[in-house]
């Protein structure tokens, strides 16, 4: 019951500027190196979707429901707003409830002196309430502006390539067994 693992790779800011390209950029392109992964970039910038929880879910919702389904797993690349992560990211999670559960969730954070680190600590909470599986390790970069040059590639690869292949060779562990785990008994089905 092996076979690829399908990887959301989630945006998790939307403002003008944002240096979240080049971080997301790098992490997918880790991802996509693997053969054991497929992938799927989710950037909420370029979703339609309503700025605020309605009683009817909209068009680009129910896309977004559908991609996460088909996710095995997720990984989140967020920045660090006033220590905690952005409100577009928020919504984004908060929209959707079952399609995150019993699913490994990983985490590429980006800031200043923190690295995006107490970002990660709050997401692993509200993940942690989703039931979804939060990998302990992570790829953090502190005082991001310096660690990319102007092409959007890292200065020093070598520690940063070495921390996202721990975080996938994990990911991919906790992706494969719940898979499997899930196939086998449907997650939330009550004990007999």
């Amino acid at each position: 019951m092996y076979g690829k693992i399908d990887v959301a790779l989630i945006y998790g800011s939307t403002r003008e500027g944002r240096f979240c390209d080049t971080v997301a950029t790098w992490a997918g392109g880790q991802i996509a190196s693997k053969s054991a992964f497929s992938l799927d970039v989710i950037d909420p910038a370029a979703l339609a979707l309503p700025t605020r929880r309605e009683s009817r879910e909209s068009a680009a919702l129910s896309a977004l429901t559908w991609r996460l389904e088909q996710a095995d797993a997720f990984v989140v690349v967020t920045p660090e707003y006033n220590h905690g992560y952005p409100a577009a990211l928020k919504f984004l999670i908060d929209s959707i409830y079952h399609p995150w559960q019993a699913k490994p969730v990983a985490f590429v954070s980006y800031g200043g002196i923190s690295g995006g680190l107490r970002a990660v600590e709050q997401l692993r909470l509200v993940f942690a309430e989703l039931h979804a599986v939060a990998i302990r390790d992570s790829v953090s970069f502190a005082n991001v502006w310096e660690r990319f040059d102007a092409d959007g590639r890292l200065r020093e690869p070598a520690p940063a390539n070495k921390s996202m292949a721990t975080v996938l060779a994990h990911l991919h562990w906790w992706a494969t067994a719940l898979r499997n785990a899930r196939k086998a008994v449907p997650y939330g089905r009550k004990a007999a």
